[in-house]
């Protein structure tokens, strides 16, 4: 079984083709700038990495070139579009409606509509790889995995915020999370670590990217976790303010003469790593910064780390303790200052970790941190959203045969 893997923003679209049979990547790649100029492709089939400078007016345009190139006799890795099972597609807000992952059929895409005032840019872009896909293959089975869902399972007295509780019922103004897929992803590494069934384990995972969030995870399931009703709330991320008093939207909107929105925009793109800083949004660029004594650049990395350390804290108390701490993104992955600053003078709840170990880890691999005497493990576990989005895709498949055959 073959499964493509779509991952749709607002000027590129993402694409991974998998071989279930072993879930190996047999083609992978990124359109860029969709719909202005300069767009290209960058890809890797059969070992090799290319670039091709193309046209790409819309995301159809986009998806095409793409089952060209995953089938052209040069590059191609498929003799036809028949070899692909299904589609799975990213699809970052499910909001009230979506639990769990679903295949696409006209009455799903209808209820999506409802979603598009809590994540405008994001769903409009999701939906114009579905579009796209579904224009192109209208008759291969899709998926839509949501970032959302696998927070679900959050308490009220979680994802509920402090305002009128005929508000919250009106506009549906609660916490919805996200990052959902690679703190699914990640549980599920660590329970094999564990030896342990998934249901049985406690976590905290710690994603820290561009965007970022931590998860407190309970018998696998998600029961808190830092990112609201948007991405913007929680951690500080590279462009994004995170936790903050509201009051500062009108503060800022009366000060800097713009309108609410254009203070969420500026939260979103303008704050953060970025905005504290004054270098870069990127970790690179900051620690390079620090190394040259740039104090701006010491104070972002302290607020992320501080801002980590305390909700691990936090999420240590909801869970009563935990199996685990996993650290995965790309900046918790390969930053080993982030993982020993948000851990250190943790060992009063018996964290302690190998400083050696974590400041030289190889990259890409699953490593263990902490020290034989740490009564709490601590992990390196590279995320793999896209894998766990195929796996989704091939189980909902194989359900739907099933009861089909029943």
């Amino acid at each position: 079984m073959k499964i493509l893997v779509i991952n749709a923003g607002s000027s590129s679209l993402k694409f991974q083709l998998f071989d279930m049979e072993n879930e190996n990547v047999i083609a992978k790649g990124n359109c860029e700038k969709i719909g202005l100029e300069g767009s290209f492709i960058g890809y890797k089939t059969k070992g090799d990495k290319k670039e091709i400078n193309v046209k790409l007016d819309n995301h159809t345009t986009a998806i095409k070139k793409v089952f060209e190139i995953l089938t052209n006799r040069e590059d191609g890795v498929i003799t036809s579009l028949n070899e692909i099972s299904a589609v799975g597609h990213r699809f970052v807000q499910g909001g009230w409606l979506f639990d769990k992952s679903v295949l696409i059929n006209e009455k799903v895409l209808k209820d999506l509509e409802q979603l598009v005032d809590l994540s405008p840019l994001h769903a409009h872009a999701n939906m114009a790889g579905v579009k796209g896909c579904l224009s192109v293959i209208p008759n291969v089975p899709q998926v839509i995995v949501f970032d959302t869902s696998f927070h679900a399972t959050m308490p009220p007295k979680a994802y509920m915020y402090g305002i009128k509780y005929e508000d919250y019922e009106k506009y549906h103004v609660r916490k919805y999370g996200f990052h959902g897929t690679s703190h699914r992803f990640v549980v599920n590494e660590v329970a094999k670590l564990l030896k342990k069934d998934v249901s049985q384990v406690k976590a905290i995972t710690v994603h820290v990217g561009n965007g970022s969030s931590i998860t407190a995870i309970k018998n696998g399931k998600s029961v808190d976790t830092t990112m609201g009703l948007t991405p913007l709330e929680g951690l500080i991320m590279g462009t994004r303010s995170g936790d903050l008093d509201p009051t500062v939207v009108s503060y800022l909107a009366d000060k800097k003469k713009l309108s609410a929105g254009e203070v969420v925009n500026y939260l979103n793109k303008q704050c953060g790593m970025m905005g504290i800083s004054g270098v870069s949004s990127d970790m690179r660029e900051i620690n390079s910064a620090i190394e040259n004594g740039n104090e701006r650049a010491k104070l972002a990395l302290d607020m992320l780390c501080y801002r980590v350390k305390k909700y691990i804290g936090a999420y240590l108390a909801v869970l009563n303790g935990v199996d685990a701490i996993v650290f995965t993104g790309g900046i918790g992955e390969n930053q080993e200052n982030l993982r020993e600053l948000a851990l250190e003078n943790m060992d009063y709840c018996g964290i302690e970790i190998d400083k050696d170990k974590n400041n030289n880890l190889p990259r890409g691999t699953i490593e263990e941190i902490s020290t034989p005497n740490s009564k709490i493990k601590v992990y390196r576990i590279p995320t793999n959203e896209e894998l766990l989005i195929a796996r989704d895709t091939k189980e909902l498949i194989r359900e739907i045969k099933n009861n089909l055959i029943q």
